[in-house]
């Protein structure tokens, strides 16, 4: 039987709400599910990406934290600040989201960018973050090829966003390239249609910059500042690097555990939730 993939689906059910927040003046969309008595939990999407990215985690991890997947600076539907953004935007963005959902201190799991972002605020804020999860986090190297791709496919789906473009950048991003991934496809085709979104990729891909990116760096410093327990999460066909360049980050990181999920590219979240989850909630509460 045809299985077909569908962000509505994966949230039927499921007790959400999407809306903005005003985060020191910046209007900021989320999507939330769970409690808000529980603990903060924070998602943070890659770049150019948008809440959608955790859309099949959220009823799991909802059980457990009042979780909170946003659309970052300058991506999405939040706020375009009109200027190249670099970890510090993002860094003072975030901050800013947790003083208004009132969370002094939150769990907080990123991926690609949303890593590099929540790797950045861990080292310079560790009053703030009681768990982390780095899941195939940017943000330790420069290559030059991968930069360079990341900056075609998606200044090439911002500036023509077509079918084909977005779903290139899309499929890019997966392990199993024989799915269409059209759900998520059309929820990203509509993102980019936004007026003045292909400035705003302009501004986001700041970071692929050599001069820029390698002031943005983070090295043994930044990541032994870390105190928070930390899970690295890397994947066995990652696009942006291999499975050393994980184990590199979380052997600079005091006491981080290192894990791979086999089968899945960029978005392990997305490609198999379900174990994903087993081992994100796992960590986030400590049980393993």
């Amino acid at each position: 039987m045809a299985v077909h993939e569908s962000i509505w689906s994966d949230l039927q059910g499921v007790s959400f709400s999407q809306g903005y927040l005003d985060a020191r003046g910046v209007r900021t969309r989320y999507l939330h599910a769970g409690d808000p008595a529980n603990p903060a939990l924070v998602l943070l999407h890659g770049s150019g990406g948008h809440a959608e990215a955790y859309v099949r985690n959220l009823e799991a991890h909802a059980a457990h934290f009042s979780t909170w997947s946003i659309d970052m600076l300058g991506h999405g539907y939040t706020d375009k600040p009109g200027r190249p953004l670099e970890i510090a935007h993002y860094v003072d963005h975030l901050l800013a989201v947790f003083d208004t959902i009132g969370a002094q201190r939150v769990h907080l799991s990123g991926e690609s960018l949303g890593g590099w972002v929540a790797a950045r605020a861990a080292s310079d804020h560790p009053d703030r973050i009681e768990r982390l999860v780095l899941n195939t986090a940017g943000g330790s190297q420069a290559d030059p090829e991968v930069m360079k791709r990341i900056i075609t496919l998606s200044m090439a789906a911002a500036q023509n966003p077509d079918w084909d473009t977005v779903q290139a950048r899309i499929k890019w991003l997966m392990a199993d390239k024989s799915k269409g991934y059209d759900d998520i496809v059309a929820s990203r085709q509509k993102v980019y249609q936004l007026p003045g979104f292909a400035a705003a990729m302009s501004d986001i891909m700041a970071l692929q910059d050599p001069v820029i990116r390698a002031r943005n760096l983070l090295g043994p410093a930044e990541y032994g500042a870390i105190t928070a327990p930390t899970l690295v999460l890397w994947t066995s066909d990652d696009p942006t690097a291999d499975v050393s360049e994980g184990r590199r980050i979380s052997e600079m990181i005091p006491g981080a555990r290192f894990e791979v999920m086999p089968g899945c590219g960029h978005w392990p979240q997305y490609e198999d939730a379900k174990s994903f989850d087993r081992l994100h909630i796992d960590f986030l509460l400590d049980r393993s």
